[in-house]
């Protein structure tokens, strides 16, 4: 662990902050833009790859098992060994996945470069990890703040460049744009991000990191799955009994290891509990948009509904979403410097709320759908900002990286049970169009609610959570705010 002294010496230096923010931000955009990376291909993959379409679903499905299964690993490991370490494993892992995807034609070689790709999730909450390690908290707020937001930033931003590259090019330009924004990536931080002196040592909890993934495998393969095998069928069942019994092994061996993978000790305190629970339901409400409206866009309009739109269109309405989130940043970290982050998380569970609503009625014209997206952009904006100002208020520095990568993983989650959820509702509730079923406009609405519904049992989990106060920074500490207080100037009460 550090000295005062040393962590003042950090402090008072320049840590070469104006770079600093900026290239971790640029990183995390890079490694979501992965997440929509493919979805101007998918109605073409089972031609481009020679496979039937349910095996071309793999090519999504692998990207999300292995995110789930790095995230928290990684954060792990960055906790341990180093942070910037772990940032350049990832990120080397995602230019030699994109690498693999460019040369790929047939299923094998694109999944094993999709996994590689998932692999590098773990550089967001990395990053939110350093900057805590290396800037004073004058400036950790907005920048942990953009830090989160990009994760939606880059896979809103992500869609119409995609779209665009698959339109104008061959569609191996997409994976080797992205190496290529990875190996930048890369260099800078090896140029510009220092390492972080503050360790936790110890021995890794294999076992706890074995046993978390396997849990998390048969949890998202049957989520992501179900709709395909059935929800009732042996395999899916039989996938959730064993995520559960898994998940209940691990808790109990987290509990009697001495340096577990996940301290769920310090997971259970309120602040955390309750800001994780959040950070799943707002999750599931962010994509929740993502998977109505370019249905809505695309569907013929024909239906009376749809617009007829192209991928281009739909990635260009989707966009100032990703503007917005980004935009939204530095608001989301002076509301929590006034008034604490959990005022903000409630703010934006209420933002991402009346959006949904919007949605509801707002559907029959492209600009309307522009209005409903960015509102609900800026709803995520301002929560994904207070989440990490929440988690590290309540994690001792030396738990930062793990803390902040179970946060990001538990949105990971929340965005494959919306996936599940919305296709299950759209399957139910169709209409025919010549001797197709396709989704109703009643479909939509339903989806809609329940993104607004899922914003308030949010904003009811961030109730919950514990008030915040201001709170002076330590000398002592090179002007950083104590381990219980939140980045930007609050403590917990």
């Amino acid at each position: 662990m550090p000295t005062a002294h040393a962590l003042s010496d950090k402090a008072s230096r320049p840590p070469r902050a104006n770079a600093l923010v900026p290239v971790l931000a640029f990183g995390g955009i890079t490694v979501s833009l992965m997440q929509t990376l493919v979805i101007p291909l998918v109605p073409r993959l089972p031609e481009l790859l020679g496979t039937s379409t349910a095996d071309a679903s793999w090519v999504i499905t692998a990207t999300l098992l292995a995110a789930a299964v790095a995230t928290p690993v990684v954060g792990r490991l960055g906790d341990m060994y180093g942070k910037r370490r772990m940032l350049v494993v990832s990120l080397v892992l995602l230019v030699v996945g994109s690498a693999i995807g460019g040369l790929s034609n047939t299923l094998v070689p694109m999944l094993i470069g999709r996994v590689l790709q998932g692999l590098a999730a773990g550089v967001i909450p990395l990053g939110i990890s350093i900057m805590r390690d290396e800037l004073p908290a004058d400036r950790l707020g907005s920048a942990t703040a953009l830090m989160s937001a990009s994760l939606g930033v880059g896979g809103a931003l992500g869609l119409p460049a995609a779209a665009f590259l698959a339109e104008q090019t061959d569609w191996h330009v997409l994976f080797w744009t992205a190496a290529v924004l990875g190996a930048v990536v890369t260099v800078l931080v090896l140029a510009l991000v220092p390492e972080s002196a503050v360790r936790t040592g110890g021995r890794f909890d294999l076992v706890g990191a074995a046993g978390l993934s396997a849990g998390l495998i048969c949890l998202l393969l049957g989520i992501s799955k179900g709709a395909d095998w059935g929800w009732t069928s042996a395999l899916t069942l039989g996938l959730f009994a064993a995520a559960a019994a898994v998940l209940a092994l691990w808790g109990w061996w987290e509990l009697r290891t001495a340096r577990p993978l996940v301290d769920l000790r310090t997971t259970a305190r309120r602040q955390v509990l309750f800001t994780n629970l959040a950070s799943a339901v707002f999750g599931f409400a962010m994509f929740a948009m993502s998977l109505v409206l370019p249905q809505l866009l695309q569907l013929p309009v024909a239906t009376g509904y749809g617009l007829g739109q192209t991928m281009m269109v739909v990635g260009l309405v989707m966009a100032p979403s990703g503007l917005v989130m980004m935009a939204m940043a530095p608001v989301s970290a002076r509301i929590s410097k006034a008034r604490g982050p959990k005022v903000t998380l409630m703010l934006g569970a209420v933002v991402v709320a009346a959006g949904y609503g919007l949605g509801v009625a707002l559907m029959s014209a492209v600009w309307q759908l522009v209005i409903v997206s960015s509102v609900i952009g800026a709803g995520i904006g301002l929560a994904y900002g207070a989440m990490p100002a929440l988690v590290m208020a309540a994690v001792p520095v030396s738990e930062t990286a793990a803390a902040n990568s179970l946060n990001t993983l538990m949105r990971s989650i929340g965005t494959s049970v919306s996936s599940a959820v919305a296709g299950v509702v759209l399957a139910q509730m169709t209409v025919t169009l010549g001797s197709v079923a396709v989704p109703s406009v009643d479909g939509f609405r339903v989806i809609m609610a329940i993104g607004a519904g899922a914003a308030l049992v949010a904003l009811v989990f961030a109730f919950f959570l514990p008030g915040l106060r201001p709170s002076a920074p330590d000398p002592a500490l090179g002007h950083r705010a104590p381990a219980n207080a939140v980045p930007g100037g609050a403590g917990v009460r």
